[in-house]
């Protein structure tokens, strides 16, 4: 079979262990080859980073130097304008022809999966891994659930339109409440990688 490669996108303002993690589980538990960290330049459905492009890039490169099968691409910071999933995984399948690429989601992604621009070419293209956490209620829509039942497997074994659901570690951690603790300067120790925080200290980030 083709190698395998996980693509993990957000806007990682700030990353912290929840998004690595589950990451981390992904990899091992598929075999993957490696892991793209796509930081989004122009979020379609959220409100604006906090931070510049630049300085997510740069935190997310500090948080991964440590695991040599993750890795950050820029091609969406790069390409600038709204940051389309559709746009960026065409982009990475005529790079990476011989590749089988599996586009990772938690389930709150996942629920409203059938408003996703495009998203039937996306199954066209990748499969996908919804990572589930053990106490988290699905609340998945009806569309979505019917997308789940025609597409889902339990191993992957086909170059895309396949939907995996995996189990990782629960991780109730946010970056909306992680801002807020930076904003009040309360201390983030274990919640995010220690130069993580030594970066956004360095450069005043998320500071009030």
């Amino acid at each position: 079979m083709a190698k395998i490669i996980g693509i993990n996108g957000g806007t990682f303002d700030p990353i912290h262990f929840g998004h690595l993690r589950p990451a981390l589980e992904v990899l091992m538990a598929l075999g993957l080859e490696e892991v793209k960290f796509i930081p989004s330049y122009n979020p379609v459905h959220r409100g604006q980073p906090s931070v510049s492009a630049n300085h997510r890039c740069e935190m997310v490169s500090l948080a991964i130097q440590r695991q040599p099968k993750f890795s950050l691409d820029r091609i969406e910071v790069e390409r600038e304008g709204e940051s389309y999933t559709i746009d960026t995984l065409l982009a990475l399948k005529e790079k990476h022809t011989n590749t089988t690429l599996v586009l990772m989601m938690g389930t709150d992604a996942f629920a409203n999966f059938h408003q996703w621009h495009q998203w039937q070419k996306i199954l066209e293209i990748v499969n996908l891994v919804v990572m589930k956490r053990p106490s988290c209620q699905k609340n998945y829509s009806k569309e979505s659930k019917q997308i789940l039942k025609q597409h889902k497997v339990s191993k992957i074994t086909a170059g895309f339109g396949q939907i995996i659901e995996l189990s990782v570690t629960q991780l109730d951690l946010s970056a909306t409440a992680l801002r807020g603790f930076l904003q009040k300067n309360e201390a983030v120790d274990y919640l995010m990688p220690a130069s993580v925080v030594k970066y956004i200290k360095q450069h005043n980030l998320y500071s009030e």
